[in-house]
């Protein structure tokens, strides 16, 4: 007869049994189910690759259309422009990660080769949300000035327009607005937010340390109001560009500069009725409207082209001339990195310069600089870099929207600077942050504890207040950049250092005031600077090729595609938000001297 305790061991051991069978499933279909999951992860990214690769197939043909007579171009630039189109933008936007973007190289070889084509008859300017610089905006609208020039006409029209919108379509030959629209104008402004209150009620700061009395940057964490030497330097750089502007828009509304403020001051483009009054259009239509006075113009049915049909700028390639000028683009931040067509890091930008100088065609080199700067130590790398190129080969820049801070010091060895009247340069100094929660972290109960071999040894921690160690070998660290900074203006510019400082601690200047200051050699745009250099190189038939050759292949649409995503949302967010959500406590004990605007400036 068996005992009790016999019938549990049974059914212990049948039960234990069960549960080592369960638990040996489970973690089997776990794995299986964990690994479908990851294939199936794969296989999703593999089908956006494929569908991104089939986008960049399916790209409209780099050559130029036959055309028909009677055509007019349509310039529909409400879109984001670059200088140059990355590669791997594409891709994003093909799998609806992005809008689709245009090239400012795109733009100005459409428009000259509309001027130059016989049944090209005129252009319609349909931008009434442009997404562009306004130093890209210029040369657009001087390009569309010299299409006029050629005996040909524009016409511009939108339901509403911009400033900046405005201001390109100004150079038209007419300018139509819809019956219920209205224009944005009223001069320049510019938003600067303060976050010291912030920081007080908060306890989330940034320990600031900073050389220039204009290097604003790190103004918003030291201030809750804008001081004086900020507020003269924005308003300087306002009316420098308003001037500009103004006269320009004046000219082609035959309006006098008076006129222009006045109807500023008043807003008068808010009604079409008082922007017609005020000479800021010419008539109030709706669209279908307005595409009837382009067939008036023309005479009979209009063929209306796109941009695409004018080929790219790779279709001007002659093959029969062997002498080329390369345009190397340095566009975005500077950034201790690879680099790439959005970032400019050491790696991609040495490469590229390097291809560009062992190229026995290529006689010449202009870099196209739109950088607000960045990071010290490369701007420094890529300084001696380029240097040592201009002593192989003639060397040029051309500004674009902005070329301040890192990105002035860059073209510093150029033989020649040319800026853009608009062009945002300068700012000349140093500064670093870095983020510091101890009032946060002890108000919440967190206490952070050190144990060192030395009085300097923990370096920089976010959880505690700067030792006053540390904060001297940051400022001899800064201090010493700052002085190389100049050092640099000076070689370059053939200035005394004491002229150097006159115009830089970190002050901001426009095109226009760097000339006047010497900081910039001429006034023009990336085809005065090309000109430049060929003259200088003493050739007179030439092929433009850019730099740097990035291949969209999946390696790189991976490496780069997702990344770019990840920079445009971070460059979405404010400087401090920037600073503090991605500089984590690691990254934070080592100082990163920054040479870089001394602010966000969004000039509205």
């Amino acid at each position: 007869m068996f005992h009790l305790g016999f019938y549990t061991k049974i059914t212990n051991t049948i039960f234990g049994v069960y549960c080592f069978a369960m638990n040996f499933f489970k973690n089997i279909l776990a794995a299986i189910l964990g690994n479908l999951i990851a294939f199936g992860f794969l296989f999703v990214l593999l089908l956006m690759g494929i569908a991104g690769l089939a986008t960049l197939s399916s790209m409209p043909s780099e050559d130029k259309q036959a055309l028909e007579a009677n055509s007019v171009l349509r310039l529909q630039l409400n879109k984001k422009i670059y200088d140059r189109v990355p590669a791997v933008e594409q891709f994003n936007v093909g799998l609806g990660f992005e809008s689709e973007s245009l090239g400012l190289d795109q733009i100005l070889h459409s428009i000259q080769t509309a001027a130059e084509d016989t049944n090209i008859e005129g252009i319609s300017l349909e931008s009434q949300f442009i997404q562009a610089g306004w130093s890209q905006t210029r040369s657009i609208r001087r390009a569309l000035q010299a299409f006029k020039e050629k005996g040909k006409f524009v016409y511009a029209y939108g339901d509403f327009f911009t400033q900046k919108s405005y201001y390109l379509a100004s150079v038209a030959d007419s300018v139509f607005l819809n019956p219920v629209g209205q224009i944005e104008f009223k001069g320049l402004s510019s938003e600067i937010l303060y976050y010291k209150d912030f920081q007080d009620e908060y306890g989330v700061r940034m320990e600031v340390i900073r050389l220039g009395k204009y290097k604003s940057a790190v103004e918003p964490y030291l201030d809750n109001k804008m001081s004086a030497e900020n507020r003269l330097q924005i308003k300087s750089l306002l009316d420098d560009l308003w001037a500009v502007l103004a006269q320009e828009m004046a000219d082609s509304r035959a309006l006098s500069r008076e006129a222009l403020d006045i109807a500023a001051n008043a807003l008068a483009g808010n009604t079409p009725e008082r922007a017609q009054e005020s000479g800021l259009i010419d008539a109030v239509r709706y669209e279908n409207a307005y595409f009837k006075e382009i067939e008036k113009q023309v005479g009979e049915e209009a063929n209306y082209v796109s941009l695409s049909a004018m080929g790219s700028p790779k279709s001007a390639y002659d093959n029969e001339i062997k002498d080329r000028i390369a345009v190397l683009y340095a566009q975005g931040t500077i950034l201790y990195s690879e680099g790439s067509e959005t970032v400019i890091g050491k790696t991609v930008f040495i490469e590229a310069l390097e291809e560009a100088l062992e190229n026995p065609r290529v006689k010449a080199i202009v870099v196209r600089i739109n950088s607000p700067g960045g990071d010290a130590l490369t701007s420094e790398i890529i300084w001696e870099r380029l240097e040592a190129a201009q002593e192989k080969k003639p060397l040029y820049v051309s500004m674009g929207d902005v070329a301040a801070s890192g990105g002035y010091y860059i073209s510093l060895p150029a033989e020649k600077i040319i800026a853009d009247p608009l062009s945002i340069t300068g700012s000349i100094g140093v500064w670093a942050t870095l983020p510091n929660v101890k009032q946060f972290t002890d108000d919440i109960g967190i206490n952070a504890e050190q144990v060192s071999t030395h009085k300097n040894a923990m370096g920089y921690s976010p959880f505690e207040k700067p030792s006053q160690g540390f904060r001297n070998a940051a400022e001899e660290s800064i201090a010493k950049v700052y002085s190389t900074f100049k050092e640099r203006v000076s070689a370059g510019r053939s200035m005394d250092i004491n002229q150097v400082e006159v115009v830089a601690q970190g002050r901001v200047w426009s095109g226009t005031q760097a000339f006047q200051k010497g900081l910039v050699d001429g006034l023009g745009d990336l085809h005065t600077a090309i000109a430049m250099a060929a003259n200088a190189a003493e050739v007179e038939r030439y092929n433009v090729v850019s730099y740097p050759n990035i291949t969209p292949d999946l390696e790189t649409i991976l490496s780069e595609g997702f990344p770019l995503l990840k920079l445009q949302w971070q460059n979405s967010l404010s400087p401090f938000w920037k600073q503090l959500l991605f500089n984590p406590s690691k990254s934070t004990r080592f100082l990163s001297i920054q040479t870089q605007l001394p602010f966000e400036i969004n000039i509205y």
